[in-house]
């Protein structure tokens, strides 16, 4: 902490005419191009849970946060996993692999808003604090505003990085505990996002440090106006924007739409310009509308049933077999994805390198699911609770019939499965919490790599995190760690594989399906592209 004073009394001297200069240079860069004066409006299915990208998990939150307001050190490129430079220029490996130095990028502003007008651009001071504040309990803001950081601690980024320091206002350095070869992946995640230093210093002299989640300023490409829950969320572009020529639009409206049939018409009628997750059903009419697009790709995605390994019953893993076994799958798949669909057997996509293409999946047998509960005690068959998701997300296009239809299949075993819903936000909370015994959820990649499934949904250390199964299983965890800490892509694919199989015999939670994304916008969008990581980018989006 000492140091980041240290900086602040030396930026003048130090850096203050390269600063300036690039500064000068990247102004009169995007002022040659001004924003044009388009609206877009987007049909979300849901509201956000908060704007503070390091404390949420899904697309809801991080379409309507991360990339809007935010930027992170390295970033994904639009439409793709590659990581590309962000707010640092480049970065430096340690030849040990445990130091990562990141060169920041000078004229970086942040945005100016009628709660927040910056008196400096970003620097390294913004990048201490935003990993301090998950890095340290004692940290003052997070003291002031105790939050979770799911991610951060579900990748056990919180015992892997020892340090985080300024070498100079504009370069920063990690340290890490041990090799870890996702951590460059890990860095463009959502949870990364840098935030403002000084805006957080103002809010704690204020005391009003949990405005953050409601009130966000970053560097990103749009400028948070406004957020009426469940009605519409409000943003400006950004004319300082970073990046030249990258914001195509000067409003950006989110229309919160949670029924999927409304946000089709919305689209159709030229109401909002492109909208999220159609249905199954809806894609045919889609298609024939001569004034919309409907790309589509494989998702990079796969739904699922966790069970809460914690509690009675399905802490069985016979039990668990049981009730995988009694689920038609192939029937869910024709019902509920109708079409757009596979079955799913690994507890990541075929896509994934280190794919286990040798995994066996249990054949749907309703006579030896029945004998599999009697094995483990329960003849009669039990009572449980079943979790279905309130909204549509990629990885499932229509939870309460998936429910249903899992519910009915487990009743031929002599399981009564009473169906459970609550508001999204609240779902996650509470299954996080792990009120549940068992739950319908499921995975975007964030990331591209294996990791990101196996550690981040099944790992110890993401238990209280996205790990719904709170399943901590030391001979499946060891094999995550040990491909975690080598570089070296063929050992990493050996653990990862020994680790699916170790997997399909606990059975932690049921692969259902991996679905098709589809992707509806109006003929008057440009520049819109399929995301395979789950969230919608508006960078680089047109209005016609």
């Amino acid at each position: 902490m000492k140091k980041i004073g240290l900086l602040r009394a030396a930026r003048l001297s130090m850096a203050l005419s390269a600063a300036v200069a690039a500064s000068l240079v990247t102004a009169s860069v995007a002022q040659a191009a001004p924003i044009p004066n388009k609206t877009l409006v987007y049909c979300s299915e849901g509201s956000p849970a908060g704007f503070d990208p390091a404390q949420y998990t899904t697309g809801t939150d991080f379409t309507a946060n991360t990339f809007t307001v935010y930027n992170r050190l390295v970033e994904f490129e639009r439409g793709s996993t590659k990581v590309e430079p962000g707010l640092a220029e480049k970065w430096d490996v340690s030849p040990d692999g445990l130091t990562y130095t990141f060169h920041l990028r000078h004229g970086v502003k942040f945005q100016t808003t009628s709660f927040f007008k910056p008196t400096r651009e970003f620097n390294a001071d913004d990048v201490l604090f935003t990993f301090n504040r998950m890095l340290d309990p004692n940290q003052p803001f997070r003291k002031a505003y105790p939050a979770s950081f799911p991610y951060f601690t579900d990748m056990g980024l919180d015992k892997l990085i020892t340090k985080v320091e300024a070498v100079d206002p504009y370069t920063v350095k990690f340290t890490l505990k041990e090799v870890n070869a996702p951590f460059i992946q890990n860095m463009a995640m959502e949870y990364a996002s840098i935030q403002s230093d000084e805006y957080a210093q103002q809010l704690l002299k204020a005391g009003k440090a949990s405005d953050i989640n409601q009130q966000p300023v970053g560097t990103g490409p749009f400028i948070f106006r406004s957020y009426t829950k469940d009605a519409t969320i409000r943003f400006d572009g950004n004319p300082d924007y970073w990046k030249p020529g990258a914001v195509k639009i000067s409003k950006l409206i989110f229309s919160i739409t949670p029924d999927a049939a409304v946000r089709v018409q919305k689209l159709k009628s030229n109401e909002c310009q492109v909208m999220s997750y159609p249905r199954p059903a809806d894609i045919a009419p889609l298609k024939a509308d001569t004034n919309i697009d409907t790309p589509s790709q494989p998702g990079f995605n796969e739904g699922y049933v966790a069970y809460n390994t914690t509690k009675k019953n399905v802490e069985n893993v016979d039990v668990r077999r049981a009730l995988d076994m009694a689920i038609n799958k192939k029937a869910i798949i024709e019902s509920v994805y109708q079409g757009a669909g596979q079955s799913a057997v690994a507890p990541m996509p075929p896509t994934e390198w280190s794919y286990d293409k040798n995994l066996k999946v249990q054949a749907y047998d309703t006579a030896k699911a029945k004998a599999l509960l009697a094995k483990a005690g329960f003849p009669n068959g039990f009572e449980m609770n079943l979790w279905a998701m309130p909204v549509q997300r990629p990885y499932n296009p229509n939870a309460r019939l998936m429910a249903e239809m899992i519910q009915a299949d487990w009743a031929k075993i002599g399981v009564k499965a009473n169906i459970v819903s609550y508001e999204w936000g609240e779902y996650i909370k509470r299954g996080h919490a792990g009120e549940h015994d068992a739950m319908l959820i499921g995975w975007t990649g964030d990331n591209g790599d294996p990791d990101n499934w196996l550690g981040t949904l099944l790992g110890c250390e993401a238990v209280n995190g996205s790990n719904f199964s709170h399943w901590c299983y030391k001979p499946f965890n060891d094999l995550v760690i040990k491909g975690r800490n080598t570089s070296d892509q063929a050992q990493r694919t050996q653990a990862y594989m020994q680790a699916q199989q170790i997997f399909a015999d606990q059975l932690p939670f049921s692969p259902i399906a991996h679905s098709t994304v589809y992707q509806p916008t109006s003929k008057k969008v440009t520049g819109m592209k399929i995301e395979p990581l789950g969230y919608l980018r508006f960078d680089g989006v047109g209005v016609q």
